[in-house]
């Protein structure tokens, strides 16, 4: 099953909707309790069935506006520390990365030919990426592999996803 996370400009979205559904609930709110206090001011009277009926309506929106906030506040702060989760996360990877070129003493080259296949770059794409030739980029992907101990593209790769998604530190290049 594949995980997808909403793209932050329609989380944000959804969040601006809601608050502007709140404002307009509150509008709504306001315009009832103000008719049920000028009905009671001028007709004075408390068991009349449509003032009763304003009065629950008003009460009803303003529930309904207490409950949107909160929830308006439970979306913005998982928002929040999702995004918090999400940079850890990134950072975690860089760090792990980094653990895994000083241990397997990459050169320059290597370095950044390893992260454009982490990047899901192919050969012809780096090469033109570093103005070098394909064969170039074939023997640094192939010293890499062998620094790392992967069988290939794929497999280096999944070594750095299974770190990552295992949670644990660098151990040392092993697999």
């Amino acid at each position: 099953m594949k995980l997808r996370l909403w793209p932050a400009k329609t989380r944000e979205r959804r969040a601006t909707i809601l608050a502007g559904l709140i404002l307009v609930q509150a509008l709504c709110a306001l315009f009832f309790i103000g008719d049920v206090i000028e009905d009671l001011r001028l007709e004075g009277q408390t068991d009349n069935p449509h003032l009763a009926l304003e009065s629950i309506a008003a009460l009803a929106l303003v529930c309904g506006v207490i409950f949107l906030m909160i929830e308006l506040r439970s979306l913005l702060n998982r928002m929040s520390d999702m995004q918090t989760g999400l940079d850890i996360a990134q950072g975690h990877l860089a760090d792990i990365i980094e653990d895994f070129f000083e241990d397997w003493g990459l050169t320059a080259a290597e370095r950044d030919v390893a992260i454009m296949i982490l990047k899901g770059l192919d050969n012809d794409t780096i090469a033109k990426v570093r103005k070098t030739a394909a064969g170039t980029v074939r023997a640094q992907a192939t010293s890499l592999y062998a620094k790392s101990r992967t069988d290939g593209r794929a497999q280096f790769i999944s070594l750095f996803i299974e770190e990552l998604l295992a949670g644990n530190n660098h151990l040392g290049g092993t697999q």
